[in-house]
């Protein structure tokens, strides 16, 4: 369907007149008839009927002008967002990550970058980072930070922060004013931890039983916030990535001997398509601050 004939008839019925609406359309009166009559051919029915009083919409023409309404501004509204899309000064960048990510990296370079950008829109959603790396692979997001590595095929990954995890524990806890730890004393010890089976939990238990320690894991929870509460209010002890213990009093960093646990986090991209203009930009932005993180 050729959406000039359906602005040819909206026009008509505007007006009330074909000269009327062949000026405003700038078409001459004969081709904007031949428009109507090719409307009326697709359709096998009469839109239109002529009077002194000048064109009329048959009942089934109001019928089209109305679903044709519908049917332009939809279209006009898809163009405007393409044209958005494909500038760097508009559209929506869709991006996901975990939730050290999304709670300590992103806040600040979506700021800053923002900023420079007003008019960019950010569609943000937090998962595991499996699930992260699906929904990209999937084209459900375009970026990702996602903890390396990823098994999800179809990727491409840059490294852009080496994340040190580190014991915390309530200001209150003796072990809070012992000094540096060593690794033994962990052992047995009560610990909240992160959801079992997510990228963090996986590399922080490998770590411990790397070192021969067995810790009691009484509570999981997904957020960090979430863990620094429960570990200043029960006397449990928790690792957690030491981007959400900056800034915060509820608990201490304690430091431990022989103990270093790492994580690198990357930004996912699906390999082979190209980024939106906003998307790509942004991620320009991400992968030139790593240098200072990793």
């Amino acid at each position: 369907m050729d959406l000039s004939l359906l602005r040819s008839l909206v026009t008509v019925a505007d007006s009330g007149a074909i000269t009327e609406a062949a000026s405003r359309l700038g078409l001459t009166q004969p081709a904007l008839t031949r428009r109507i009559q090719q409307l009326e051919q697709e359709f096998g029915v009469a839109l239109l009927s002529r009077s002194r009083k000048g064109a009329e919409l048959t009942d089934l023409g109001r019928l089209v002008e109305r679903e044709a309404r519908l049917l332009i501004d939809r279209y006009d509204a898809l163009k405007q967002e393409v044209a958005s899309q494909s500038n760097v000064e508009g559209g929506t960048v869709r991006i996901g990550g975990g939730a050290t990510a999304v709670s300590f990296v992103l806040p600040d370079a979506i700021a800053n970058y923002q900023r420079e950008h007003p008019r960019v829109h950010f569609h943000v959603k937090e998962a595991s980072s499996s699930e992260i790396a699906s929904d990209v692979a999937d084209g459900h997001l375009e970026l990702g930070l996602v903890t390396q590595p990823v098994r999800t095929a179809g990727l491409e990954i840059e490294p852009i922060l080496d994340d040190r995890i580190v014991l915390v524990a309530a200001a209150g806890n003796p072990l809070a004013d012992a000094g540096t730890l060593s690794v033994e004393s962990l052992d047995g010890q009560n610990f909240v931890g992160f959801e079992g089976g997510s990228a963090i939990r996986q590399i922080v238990d490998a770590s411990l039983r790397e070192a021969g320690v067995a810790i009691n894991v009484i509570m999981e929870l997904r957020s960090i916030p979430a863990i620094l509460r429960m570990v200043a209010t029960t006397d449990s002890l928790a690792f957690v990535s030491q981007l959400g213990v900056q800034g915060q009093d509820l608990v201490r960093e304690i430091p431990v001997k022989k103990l270093t646990i790492t994580r690198r986090l990357g930004l996912a991209t699906r390999r082979g398509h190209a980024l939106s203009p906003a998307a790509s930009r942004f991620a320009e932005r991400l992968l030139s601050a790593r240098q200072s993180r990793v």
